[in-house]
């Protein structure tokens, strides 16, 4: 059933500096699920992912490697971010990229409305900056320099020094939509998810806003000020704005009316950015502010946080060529509650992709289909008489998929993923207790046979489609084994909030071979 109302999610605009890896993997798998799920409902979706290319990082980094910034991101993004979504599976509506003309041109549109309305004025800056988060730190995230750095301001997240800078800027006035945004996240509870998340930038906005610096005149890599040509839009500002333009505002009414606005997630490290900033431009532009900011949490290696400077990030295709992308997925929405930290290990993704994918999903899909060949010469046998132990597989599932369509309306994955892994374990416990290849053995048990056959290949039938949105690769193989395509159509135009229902799987279907949708691996040194 359609909500009727668009769902629109993004992921975070991302810095392609420096080369993805299983953080950035993880967000956009995340956002890729969510926007399947509700595609697959039948809403209006549309997930945007893309590139922020512009600001002094990008400007240094090209001309270190001699080349334009221009020639710089280009090769960034398609020799590193367009296989990301390749390599992921990532089924993405959009991709935008802030130095193309749909963004430059309505980021342009959007500041002279800013400042018609009056909300930008001229002044002086002088801050600590660092280079690397492309932001002026607050005092906060100043600390004092050890060994090299002694005696200087460095980053407390990149522990570089930090750059005094003095400038004339352009200013929006961000102080005035302190109770604005209070107000907002009163009435407005879901706005904010996770309560970490809220408490944290309740209590930030509660200390009081300041204005806040809106461009650079010191370099030229950024979109000019349409009433300042010597002004360059700050990037992270000129970033935001990709939510809005790549869905047509300033060129699009109908499609900008249709999309906006939309659900962000971000990690937490740029939550003020999405949950302060923007919804006060918003709200200055008099538009919607966007219908939900949610934050996930950190994946740490070693306890530390993945980052590049560091050498703790690691590439997605580490994990994809020896796992695949479906582990991947599963292993990453699955393992950490969605909005918290979460640690990667070797170890554990091993463990789980034995227990949990090969042993307990993949083996009953093998195990379910090889039973139908050689029982029923392939053909889906009709059900006999339900048992007490049938029924109860069948309220398994409607419930699991009840549970799993609330979770996700909730942005917590990882409580879906639980909810419909226990149609996995139901049906596992249901197979070793009703022993069908006993049942085989007896003809006068034919029907009963018939009966736990026809009911787990139900239960995978609903499996398969509830689980589609995780692993869009081991789903279709596994709905093209039991015959569903032929006899239902593509398994991604399954309507989801009707898997849970009893009875789709039409007897008589033929199924095929299985081949192990989890294959064994050789575990990485």
């Amino acid at each position: 059933m359609s909500t009727g109302r668009s769902f629109y999610i993004t992921t975070p605009i991302y810095y392609p500096s420096d080369v993805p890896h299983i953080g950035h993997g993880y967000t956009t798998v995340a956002v890729d699920t969510l926007a399947r799920w509700h595609r697959q409902s039948g809403d209006d979706t549309w997930m945007l992912t893309g590139t922020d290319e512009h600001g002094q990082k990008m400007l240094r980094a090209a001309a270190a490697n001699g080349v334009t910034p221009q020639q710089w991101v280009d090769k960034l993004v398609t020799e590193s971010w367009f296989p990301l979504l390749e390599t992921l599976d990532v089924a993405n509506d959009d991709f935008i990229r802030t130095t193309q003309e749909r963004h430059e041109r309505n980021v342009q549109v959007f500041f002279q409305t800013l400042y018609d309305a009056g909300y930008i004025y001229a002044g002086e800056y002088e801050a600590l900056y660092c280079v690397g988060c492309e932001e002026f730190k607050p005092e906060s995230e100043i600390v004092d320099g050890t060994g090299a750095f002694e005696g200087l301001k460095v980053c407390a997240i990149h522990s570089k020094p930090l750059e005094l800078l003095q400038e004339k800027n352009y200013f929006f006035k961000l102080s005035e939509f302190q109770d604005k945004l209070l107000e907002l996240y009163k009435n407005e509870p879901d706005f904010l998810r996770p309560d970490s998340a809220r408490n944290e930038v309740i209590s930030f906005v509660k200390n009081g806003l300041k204005d806040l610096s809106i461009s650079r005149s010191t370099f030229d890599w950024g979109i000019r000020v349409p009433w300042d040509e010597s002004h360059v839009i700050y990037v992270w500002v000129d970033a935001l704005l990709n939510y809005a333009t790549a869905v047509g505002y300033g060129t699009d009414p109908e499609q900008f009316a249709r999309r906006w606005p939309a659900y962000h997630v971000v990690g937490k490290d740029i939550l003020r950015f999405h949950a302060v900033i923007w919804p006060a431009m918003l709200m200055a532009a008099g538009l919607e502010v966007p219908r939900g900011v949610f934050a996930h949490g950190w994946l740490l290696v070693g306890g530390e946080k993945m980052s590049k400077s560091k050498l703790t990030g690691i590439a997605p295709t580490e994990i994809t060529d020896v796992f695949g992308s479906d582990a991947y997925r599963f292993y990453f929405l699955s393992a950490i509650a969605f909005g918290q930290d979460g640690s990667f290990s070797w170890e554990d993704l091993s463990a789980r992709y034995q227990a949990e994918l090969a042993n307990g999903f993949g083996n009953l899909a093998s195990r379910t289909v090889a039973m139908i060949e050689r029982y029923y010469e392939g053909i889906v046998p009709p059900p006999g008489e339900y048992t007490d132990a049938d029924r109860r597989i069948q309220t398994v599932v409607a419930d699991a998929a009840a549970a799993a369509d609330a979770a996700m309306e909730r942005f917590r994955i990882d409580e879906a993923i639980h909810a419909i892994w226990t149609i996995v374990t139901e049906l596992n416990g249901y197979i070793t207790e009703n022993e069908p290849w006993a049942l085989a053995k007896d003809d006068a048990q034919r029907a009963r046979l018939g009966t736990v056959l026809y009911t787990a290949a139900e239960g995978l039938r609903a499996l398969a489609v509830l689980l589609s949105p995780v692993m869009p690769v081991a789903t279709e193989k596994l709905w093209i084994a039991l015959g569903a395509a032929e006899s239902l159509g593509r398994i991604q135009d399954q309507p989801l909030r009707e898997a849970g229902g009893w009875g789709v799987l039409r007897p008589g279907t033929s199924v095929n071979g299985l081949s192990p949708l989890f294959p064994r691996v050789e575990q990485p040194a």
